[in-house]
């Protein structure tokens, strides 16, 4: 049977691949449970110190297997509040709180959770012929998986709600001019581009990183003063790492910095 999610190892890179390419990677609960082994072993393992998520095929990920949800083969009404808060929450949550960078390629269509995966990763490209669908109108539902937090943020109120509400596509272009993504990259070039990110990121100070990714992820809640006391304590925290020494004695010394990513 072919393994729902795969994960491989390069350096310091976890790369993770969503692996049911005959349905567009469209999540069930194997996948679910495949996925959430592989960010906790992102979280657990030493070895990681950056992730780099992408999709097997044509597609990055469709969403919901809606198979499973077909109302002529269940008794009653699915209670899909339980489906989020079990499954696609905790994904979400694992990824904003893992204090590593998580790189996300997007190769091809990433609709209704699809795209919300991969705009809770820290830094997305995209092929050009990538697509990003809010498709939840389109069966009555609304943004989950963090999209209708994450899209106001990103885009602003009255694009967030248009695309929410029109379940109209963005492609990658569009995405990346409106702020959605980092960048657009051609088809050919995507997967050498974000396997040198994520090597690229690996190689950094990568404690300091997680300390930068927190601090930004919380800014969206926070007073200007309350964040100035967060900054402070981060601070403080990144200052007393071995990463920093190293940092300026490179600099003090001329030479390329060797980050251990130690605390």
């Amino acid at each position: 049977m072919r393994e729902a999610v795969l994960h491989s190892w390069s350096g310091g890179v976890l790369e993770i691949t969503l692996n049911r390419p005959a349905r567009l990677n469209a999540f069930n609960d194997d996948m679910h449970a495949a996925m959430a082994a592989c960010l906790d072993m992102a979280r657990d393992d030493a070895r990681c110190r950056a992730v780099l998520l992408t999709g097997a095929g044509r597609g990055f990920y469709a969403g919901q297997d809606l198979t499973a949800r077909d109302p002529a083969k269940m008794s009653g009404p699915p209670d899909l509040g339980e489906t989020l808060t079990r499954l696609y929450n905790p994904m979400i949550r694992r990824i904003r709180a893992l204090e590593k960078p998580v790189v996300c390629a997007v190769n091809g269509v990433a609709a209704g959770a699809g795209a919300n995966l991969a705009l809770a990763c820290d830094i997305v490209l995209a092929a050009r012929s990538a697509t990003f669908i809010q498709s939840f109108a389109r069966i009555g539902l609304v943004p989950d998986a963090g999209g209708s937090w994450m899209l106001p943020r990103l885009i602003g109120e009255a694009r967030a709600k248009a695309i929410a509400m029109t379940a109209d596509p963005v492609s990658a272009q569009t995405a990346a001019d409106w702020g959605m993504i980092w960048r657009a990259v051609e088809d050919a070039e995507l997967m050498t581009e974000a396997k040198a990110l994520a090597a690229r990121l690996a190689a950094g100070p990568t404690f300091g990183l997680g300390q930068m990714k927190s601090l930004i992820q919380a800014a969206a809640g926070q007073e200007l003063d309350a964040h100035l006391d967060l900054e402070a304590e981060s601070q403080r925290k990144a200052g007393f790492s071995a990463d920093f020494a190293e940092g300026v004695s490179a600099f003090l010394e001329k030479r390329e910095p060797k980050f251990g990513g130690a605390r």
